[in-house]
């Protein structure tokens, strides 16, 4: 009779032991007399397990192992220990706020109107300058007095060419301060409660624009009741609007940047109703109309800021017109309460 002689080593049962890597791969491993050591290395749970040798397993475990592997271990003397993870390395990259690809291109329609008008004004002033028509606005106030006018934005586009030059600067600073009054209703009216207070902002705005033509197209030599009327409309609902504005800026906070643009805000209504109070007091009372022309150009200068800061939340909102052709045959009103209350009850 033949006798088999079985190794100690061949007769030690297989306990195999699973783990996983990438790719859901499943390694089984076989003990041995010096450890762990992987029998086979495949993709799929059912395999034919062989008894290959304690070394050519070792060998194979080291060609099939990959060098940088998320979830590898390393075989050890009778156990296993885990490797440190790699650390993910994240590119940088641009945050929102400083990426100007991420801003509205209509942030730029205030900053137009402000560069534009402010721009547009100052031409007047050293138009009127140059021809003698208004004294500089840093003329000493103990100068002997002349023939020259004061320097106010109403007598400084008084006479042509200057004239010209206000009532164009003047027409396209109201259009552009409508069109923003407009795009800023709409831009509040889903997240106002008080409907009221963004619907008397809109109206102070147009009211404003409206005096702005009028300040334009009637100067004052030519007709000054309609020039004092558009002054009026223009400096009085323009600070009534700033005023709303800088509230509703407050209240709704949008983006959170309520703070940062309310505050601004706030200071230069106040700067504006300051300089108000005084261009009327020092213009009517005292007679003092250099002081007078001077915090009237401060003012105008403070309004055009104030429309301005509107860039900082145009710039998180895009502004799309919708153009749709007409319906041939119209549906008269009965019609559609029919249809309405035909698919009120398919749906109930």
């Amino acid at each position: 009779m033949l006798e088999a002689s079985i190794s100690p080593v061949a007769a030690q049962p297989i306990a195999p032991v699973f783990w996983g890597g990438d790719g859901g791969k499943i390694q089984v491993q076989r003990p041995c007399s010096s450890g762990l050591i992987p029998l086979l290395h495949t993709e799929t749970r059912s395999s034919a397990i062989g008894a290959p040798d304690c070394l050519g397993m070792a060998h194979l475990e080291q060609k099939q192992m990959p060098e940088n592997h998320k979830n590898a271990t390393e075989v050890t003397k009778d156990k296993l220990m885990p490797t440190r993870p790699q650390p993910i390395r994240r590119s940088k990259q641009c945050s929102p706020s400083m990426d100007g690809k991420k801003c509205s291109v209509w942030m730029f329609l205030p900053l137009v109107l402000t560069l534009f008008t402010s721009s547009g004004l100052w031409i007047v002033y050293f138009i009127a300058v140059e021809d003698n028509k208004i004294r500089p606005l840093d003329t000493p106030d103990s100068s002997k007095p002349t023939s020259l006018k004061p320097p106010y934005i109403s007598i400084a586009g008084d006479v042509p060419p200057a004239s010209c030059v206000f009532s164009q600067v003047m027409n396209m600073a109201a259009f552009l301060a409508l069109v923003i009054a407009v795009l800023r209703f709409i831009q509040l009216k889903p997240k106002v409660l008080t409907p009221w207070l963004n619907i008397s902002g809109l109206v102070a705005f147009c009211l404003a624009s409206f005096g702005m033509t009028l300040l334009g197209n009637f100067q004052l030599s030519n007709d000054e009741e309609i020039h004092n009327v558009g002054t009026f409309l223009a400096f009085g609902f323009g600070t009534m609007a700033c005023w709303i504005q800088s509230a509703l800026t407050l209240k709704i906070n949008l983006k959170n940047e309520g703070r940062k643009a309310g505050i601004p805000r706030v200071v230069l209504s106040a700067a504006i109703t300051l300089c108000l109070v005084l261009y009327f007091i020092l213009m009517n009372q005292f007679k003092l109309h250099m002081q007078a022309s001077r915090i009237q150009w401060g003012m105008v200068m403070c309004f055009l800021c104030f429309f301005g800061s509107f860039a900082v939340e145009f710039r998180h909102y895009r502004f799309e017109i919708i153009c749709s052709e007409y319906q041939e045959n119209f549906l008269s009103f009965s019609e559609t309460l029919s249809e309405a209350s035909e698919y009120q009850t398919d749906q109930v």
